[in-house]
């Protein structure tokens, strides 16, 4: 069934956020904050692995700074600072602006950017065994279930934006597999690397980094490679 891991995903990302929501209380301040830091030093683990794959780190270089700069332009992340904050309005009211929408924003964009999302879109839409969204999915589940319990009511509704994108990419996702070539998936990965070191330096607190303003970045990235690494260029 296309689409069956996406829903999966959704689904695990839901449920641990609700488990995060019943036991948060019980886990002392110091425990959460000690996890969120592996957590962060885990995140930068897997975002240096995935810079590490490029072949030439001027794509990624270019295509995330040309993005950024698009990304600021477009006011990306003050809108997806807008979109939780009408979330906090619509559904917790009480709840402390900053709280729930840095959970949102954070959540959604660690959950939604990396090589598994792309890929698992491309097996999701195939309708074969997703498990590639299975074994995203565990894991986001895992994280969310700490992510619930600092930030509230927040992150969960990063699931929203699980389904949204996840879905949105399976939809496409034969497409997606014929357009990208292997090169240009290669530094395509490289720069969600950047961006989820990005998500790892905001979660350790060590610089607050406007992840929203990256976005454009991962859609620049494999079309400099498209461009300027074609045959009818010299291979770079």
């Amino acid at each position: 069934m296309a689409g069956l891991g996406t829903l999966i995903n959704t689904a695990t990302v839901v449920a641990g956020g609700l488990l995060g929501l019943l036991i948060g209380d019980r886990i002392p301040e110091r425990v959460r904050v000690i996890i969120v830091q592996v957590i962060g030093m885990t995140t930068l683990a897997i975002g240096l692995r995935d810079v590490l794959q490029t072949e030439n780190i001027v794509f990624p270089l270019v295509g995330m700074v040309v993005g950024a700069i698009l990304g600021e332009l477009m006011r990306i992340e003050d809108r997806l600072a807008s979109v939780g904050d009408f979330l906090r309005r619509r559904f917790a009211r009480e709840t402390n602006d900053n709280r729930f929408v840095s959970g949102f924003v954070t959540a959604s964009l660690l959950f939604c950017v990396g090589p598994l999302t792309i890929l698992g879109a491309i097996e999701d839409a195939s309708g074969e065994t997703p498990q590639l969204y299975i074994i995203k999915g565990t894991l986001d589940g895992f994280m969310m279930i700490i992510f619930s319990a600092i930030y509230g009511i927040g992150a969960i509704f990063s699931a929203l934006s699980v389904f949204v994108v996840q879905g949105s990419l399976t939809v496409f996702g034969t497409s997606l597999d014929a357009l990208l070539t292997d090169r240009m998936r290669t530094e395509l990965f490289s720069a969600g690397g950047l961006a989820v070191i990005a998500i790892g330096i905001n979660l350790l607190e060590i610089k607050k980094i406007r992840l929203g303003s990256l976005l454009p970045g991962l859609v620049l990235t494999p079309i400099l490679v498209w461009i300027f690494a074609s045959p009818n260029f010299l291979n770079i």
